[in-house]
This record gives C-alpha cells, sequence and structure tokens, in this order.
C-alpha cells in the first residue's frame, strides 16, 4: 500500500513538473535566415565550394582563415559559434542527415513564398506556388496568437524581403509586419527608429526595392524587442540567400556567421531582460534548401534542384530538454512547426484550413 502511494505521488509530482516545464514559455521568437543550407550548419564551411574560383570571390583564403578546420565538427563552430556553443548544449538542432535526422519541406515548389507560408500555416498549399502570390488566404500562427487575449497587440513581424506583407497578410493580420523598406515604429518612433528610417532609406540597394541589407531588419526587430516587448515576434533575415543566388561563397557564409551572432546577441538580451528572463524560447529555422549533389546548383533552389527540399529548425528556452543535435532517424516536416509554436505556448493551433501535428519536443 504504502508503495502505491509513494508511486502515486512521484508520478503526480513529475507530472506537475512536466506541466510546469510545458507552461513555462510565455514569449516566443521566430528567426529564419533564408535558404541557409542544413549543409553548413551541421558541417560547417564546405571545401569544394570555397576551392572554387566561380564561387570563392578570388580569395579562398580569407574563407579557410576565418572558416576552416581539420574536420567539420571545428568547422561547424567556427561558422556558427553561438549554435554550437549555447545552442547545441542547452537546446536542439534537428536535420542533420548524415545522422539520419531528416526535415523536409511538405510543399512541391521549395523555394521562399511556398515555403515561409508552409511554415507560418502548417498547411503545405500546393497552389502556393509563386514568390508574386498574392496575400496569402490562410491563417498564420502569427494571427493566430494575435487573435488569443494573451496575445492580442503583443505580436510583431521584421522581414528583410518585402514580400513578408503578403506572406503574412498584414492587412487582414492585425499586427505590424515591417518589411525590406518599409519604415518603422508606426506613428510613434523611437529617436532610435527615426535614425534607422533615414538610414535605410538613403542605404545601398544591392537587390532594389524588393529587398534591404539584414542589418536594417535586426536593429529594427532589436529596438521593438527592447521597447515594446511583443510577446511574439518574427525576424526573417535575407542575406544569405540572396548572397547565395549571387554564388559569392564568401558572402554567404559571412551573412551566416552574422546572422549566428545576432541571434546570441537577441538571446543575451532576453536572458538579462526581467520581462523575458526564462520566460521566452527561440526556433530558428529556414523556408528551403539549396543544391548540393551538383555542386553547381547550391546557389539554386526550386523543384528541379535535387536536394532543395532539405531543411532544418533549433530550439532553445526554458521547459526545451537540452538534447543538442537531434541523432535520432526521423522524418520531419517544415509544416510540422507552426502546431510547435502553438504547443510550445500551451495552446492548439485551429485554422479553416489543415494544420499538420507538431513536433513532440521533450
Amino acid at each position: 500500500m504504502m508503495r502505491k502511494v509513494v508511486l502515486l505521488l512521484m508520478f503526480f509530482l513529475f507530472s506537475s513538473g512536466l506541466m510546469q516545464a510545458q507552461t513555462k514559455i510565455e514569449n516566443l521568437i521566430i528567426i529564419t535566415s533564408d535558404g541557409l543550407r542544413w549543409q553548413e550548419v551541421f558541417k560547417g564551411m564546405d571545401t569544394v565550394l570555397a576551392n572554387k574560383e566561380r564561387f570563392n570571390q578570388g580569395d579562398s583564403s580569407y574563407i579557410y582563415d576565418k572558416y576552416g578546420a581539420g574536420n567539420h565538427l571545428e568547422r561547424r563552430k567556427r561558422l556558427l559559434p553561438f549554435f554550437w556553443e549555447t545552442l547545441a548544449r542547452h537546446g536542439q538542432l534537428y536535420g542533420n542527415r548524415t545522422l539520419g535526422n531528416k526535415v523536409n519541406n511538405a510543399n512541391p515548389h521549395w523555394f521562399s513564398y511556398p515555403g515561409y507560408s508552409e511554415l507560418f500555416t502548417g498547411f503545405a498549399d500546393s497552389a502556393i506556388n509563386s514568390n508574386n502570390y498574392p496575400p496569402n488566404p490562410h491563417t498564420t500562427i502569427l494571427e493566430f496568437l494575435n487573435k488569443q487575449a494573451k496575445y492580442k497587440d503583443r505580436v510583431a513581424a521584421f522581414g528583410a524581403w518585402g514580400a513578408f506583407d503578403r506572406i503574412l497578410n498584414e492587412e487582414r493580420a492585425g499586427f505590424p509586419v515591417v518589411s525590406a523598406f518599409n519604415p518603422t515604429g508606426g506613428n510613434n518612433p523611437t529617436e532610435r527608429e527615426v535614425l534607422l528610417n533615414q538610414m535605410l532609406a538613403d542605404s545601398f540597394r544591392p537587390w532594389g526595392s524588393g529587398e534591404c541589407l539584414d542589418v536594417f531588419t535586426h536593429y529594427a526587430a532589436m529596438e521593438h524587442l527592447k521597447t515594446r516587448k511583443p510577446k511574439i515576434l518574427y525576424i526573417g533575415y535575407g542575406e544569405t540567400d540572396e548572397w547565395a543566388h549571387s554564388g559569392q561563397y564568401r558572402s554567404y557564409l559571412d551573412a551566416a556567421r552574422q546572422v549566428d551572432k545576432w541571434v546570441g546577441d537577441i538571446w543575451k538580451f532576453v536572458q538579462n531582460d526581467p520581462a523575458y528572463k526564462d520566460k521566452t524560447a527561440l526556433l530558428i529555422t529556414v523556408d528551403h534548401g539549396r543544391g548540393d549533389q551538383n555542386k553547381n546548383l547550391w546557389v539554386e533552389h526550386g523543384q528541379s534542384v535535387p536536394g532543395a527540399s532539405e531543411t532544418w529548425f533549433a530550439l532553445l528556452g526554458p521547459g526545451i530538454t537540452a538534447k543538442g543535435e537531434i541523432r535520432k532517424d526521423m522524418q520531419l516536416y517544415q509544416e510540422q512547426l507552426a502546431q510547435t509554436v502553438a504547443g510550445l505556448l500551451g495552446l492548439e493551433f485551429k485554422a479553416e484550413h489543415p494544420v499538420a501535428r507538431g513536433v513532440v519536443i521533450r
């Protein structure tokens, strides 16, 4: 009898602890780095691409000096130190296909608008087949959260690419989507936001008016985080994709390294701010993969490019068990992340369209 009581008590304590862990997350920051391959995330600098004159911008010594090492474990740490020194120790990373851990797009197109739509709606709609697709007809997890009393008017999105206005359907969704060259700060910008807006307007535009440099997206998002304290924040960086399309591997690696530093800065801020400390989780992922079987196709993606559906994601935050690199043989899909986000917050994402089941995070 006593043994049964002890077992029941232990079960109760374990269950309570599990529920506590599952409800610790009150805030969530979603971060994407457009088209950043799992190959670099898990293996670091690709020596074949670094050696190719076509891609190394005539300076392979720079790439080797900054990102080279004797093995892939050291190379990935040199490229993404926050990922492999902090996130891998305290969070979870999915998508290392060399270990059998697979993450893929469920949509059949393997490029940006369909990838982001799948990520945010939890639904791989094959009809969304163009980067010029009109405003998303489907409800995103961000829009769903903005309708919940706890998160109402505490949601915001910042993206380097202008298409995020349509992908997240800003007009219908009811929260600010600051994309490309949109000014930040609304009708009452802070002094810092006024300066950021002036700098953005006068900045170099290597990709025309459709996409700004990541530095402006990052600092606008950080100012919003610090001054307006959103509970749900999305930040979409774009330079990894742009430099890849340009075939500039050195700049692609530098952009990935910069995103890693910024993710570290975000984590440091939330862990030192009373509104966020030990109550905030990060989800970091991508919209699609890139070519690799034919090294010349690393610059491309889309359904004709083998490997372009291969993605990855990472999680860090309270109640998320520190498992590091997930070594379990499994197949996951990008569409599962919307429901995963809801689950981390103790909610179930329901919409007018089908929503894929979430990933079980323990």
